[in-house]
């Protein structure tokens, strides 16, 4: 059984978070919800939820006026042009349990919902306050960002902000940008190391299981009928940011860092005392787990592709 809208909002009561609360009409679209709230001091957001082909889950949350493209996100996931498409309306009540016209970051609150990944328009940062449902859609609360990071923090959802509008090149020299919010219960590539990996394997030889879900192998060639083509040797650029361990270091610690920064708090110190070290701990091994997992799988391909790309540099040509 999920939250209630009752329980949710006693739980923000007891993290001594401000917010407004307004009564109203069932809603199921921005455009309705504006009708009752749409003059009070506050920014509309839109709430998104998402599925890609391997069934993992996304709720993208942004401000009313912010045009997101689902291919180019896709893209900047690692998931290609078409791996994104809205959720099925079923896995509302199985992941958030919630009912249609209801999703927003508050729906993570549920222990169901504890594997969807979380996008945050960085521009709900530049508003007074932000309106959200509390898990039903007829009733609206406001609240700004500060607050609500403070919620996602205490559920173990560190807030991500991101440029939803943005749209980086991704390819050879280029990584996805948005990479690490795949939840990692499989393993995603970006797009260029997957291709790279799939098509120079060395004859005789598999892709380990966890580059590529399927075994790749090389067909036996047949004979030529006319005179060799020249195979260019020229490796493909890889991101130094997973190819230079000095580097990957730096990121980890990076994550680390803002995660311990989030937890301890003046708050965190008078709720948990002296067993805030063993709370912080347990905390951040539940936030990173994941995450690092997903960018030390990164690296390990990365590594793969240049070691397979030297040894053919070394390897000397047939006359």
């Amino acid at each position: 059984m999920g939250y209630s809208k009752d329980q949710l909002i006693a739980r923000l009561k007891e993290l001594q978070i401000d917010f407004d609360q307004y009564e109203h009409p069932v809603v199921l679209t921005v455009e309705e919800q504006a009708r009752y709230v749409g003059h009070l001091d506050g920014a509309l957001s839109k709430n998104l939820f998402l599925k890609d082909k391997k069934s993992r889950f996304y709720i993208v949350s942004a401000l009313s006026n912010t045009k997101v493209d689902m291919k180019i996100l896709s893209q900047r996931l690692g998931l290609g042009k078409g791996g994104l498409r809205m959720a099925p309306e079923e896995a509302l009540g199985e992941m958030l349990q919630v009912p249609r016209g209801c999703v927003t970051p508050f729906a993570l609150v549920n222990e169901s919902a504890r594997s969807v990944s979380l996008l945050l328009d960085q521009g709900l940062k530049t508003q007074g306050h932000c309106f959200f449902h509390p898990l039903s859609n007829d009733v609206t609360i406001s609240l700004n960002a500060r607050d609500l990071d403070k919620f996602l923090n205490s559920i173990g959802k560190p807030p991500a902000y991101v440029d939803l509008e943005a749209n980086p090149p991704v390819g050879k020299d280029q990584p996805p940008d948005l990479a690490a919010f795949v939840p990692s219960d499989a393993t995603i590539l970006p797009d260029n190391l997957e291709k790279t990996a799939s098509s120079v394997a060395p004859e005789k030889n598999h892709i380990s299981a966890d580059i590529k879900s399927k075994v790749v192998t090389d067909k036996p060639n047949k004979p030529p009928n006319g005179p060799k083509k020249e195979k260019s040797t020229d490796a493909p650029a890889v991101s130094a940011s997973f190819s230079d361990p000095e580097k990957f270091v730096e990121e980890i610690l990076e994550k680390t860092s803002r995660v311990v920064l989030s937890e301890i708090k003046g708050e965190a110190i008078k709720q948990h005392g002296d067993q805030l070290g063993s709370v912080v701990s347990n905390s951040i091994r539940r936030q990173l787990t994941a995450e690092l997992k997903n960018i030390a799988t990164i690296f390990k391909n990365t590594a793969y592709t240049e070691g397979f790309h030297a040894s053919n540099h070394q390897q000397p040509k047939r006359s």
